[in-house]
Protein backbone atom coordinates (compact mmCIF):
# COMPACT_ATOMS: atom_id res chain seq x y z
CA UNK A 1 0.00 0.00 0.00
CA UNK A 2 2.97 2.20 0.94
CA UNK A 3 4.70 1.71 -2.61
CA UNK A 4 1.11 2.78 -4.51
CA UNK A 5 1.00 5.92 -2.19
CA UNK A 6 4.41 6.87 -3.02
CA UNK A 7 3.58 6.63 -6.63
CA UNK A 8 0.37 8.80 -6.79
CA UNK A 9 2.90 11.54 -4.77
CA UNK A 10 5.30 11.19 -6.99
CA UNK A 11 2.65 11.28 -10.29
CA UNK A 12 0.97 14.45 -9.10
CA UNK A 13 3.40 16.25 -7.44
CA UNK A 14 7.12 15.80 -8.05
CA UNK A 15 6.41 15.53 -12.39
CA UNK A 16 4.04 18.23 -12.92
CA UNK A 17 6.49 20.52 -10.65
CA UNK A 18 9.85 19.34 -12.66
CA UNK A 19 8.24 20.03 -15.80
CA UNK A 20 7.34 23.57 -14.54
CA UNK A 21 10.71 24.31 -12.96
CA UNK A 22 12.53 23.15 -15.95
CA UNK A 23 10.16 25.39 -18.27
CA UNK A 24 11.25 28.17 -16.90
CA UNK A 25 14.41 27.34 -16.38
CA UNK A 26 14.33 27.25 -20.75
CA UNK A 27 12.44 30.51 -20.68
CA UNK A 28 15.25 32.63 -18.69
CA UNK A 29 17.87 30.79 -20.71
CA UNK A 30 16.18 31.74 -24.05
CA UNK A 31 15.35 35.43 -23.05
CA UNK A 32 18.61 36.04 -21.90
CA UNK A 33 20.07 34.81 -25.35
CA UNK A 34 17.84 36.34 -27.20
CA UNK A 35 18.06 39.67 -25.57
CA UNK A 36 21.14 39.41 -25.64
CA UNK A 37 21.35 38.86 -29.33
CA UNK A 38 18.99 42.09 -30.20
CA UNK A 39 20.98 44.35 -27.85
CA UNK A 40 24.29 42.82 -30.44
CA UNK A 41 22.46 43.20 -33.45
CA UNK A 42 20.30 46.29 -33.10
CA UNK A 43 23.82 48.09 -31.56
CA UNK A 44 23.13 51.93 -31.84
CA UNK A 45 19.09 52.02 -32.12
CA UNK A 46 17.74 54.67 -30.47
CA UNK A 47 14.76 51.95 -29.72
CA UNK A 48 17.18 49.72 -27.63
CA UNK A 49 17.44 52.76 -25.44
CA UNK A 50 13.18 53.11 -25.59
CA UNK A 51 13.33 49.71 -24.22
CA UNK A 52 15.11 49.79 -20.93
Amino acid sequence: MAGAVLIAVILVVVIPMSVCMSGAVIAAILGRSLNDTGEHTHEGSELIDLNR
